[in-house]
């Protein structure tokens, strides 16, 4: 990718960004911010719960 097409990329997300109204950006980070709480056991320990997750969920099958 070339500089100018990464300056035109850019210009275009920023204007999206810019066009999108305020209450909506709000609401898909807060969005975003709760798909983060969901997987707190994955962000702090890794794989390994989720490991363990599904080697209990297969043992119950």
């Amino acid at each position: 990718m070339s500089g100018n097409d990464y300056v035109k990329f850019m210009t275009q997300e920023i204007v999206k960004y810019m066009d999108t109204p305020q209450d909506e950006r709000k609401k898909r980070k807060n969005k975003q911010r709760m798909s983060k709480e969901n997987n707190i056991s994955g962000r702090w320990f890794g794989l390994l719960p989720f490991a363990f997750k599904l080697l209990v969920k297969k043992k119950k099958q």
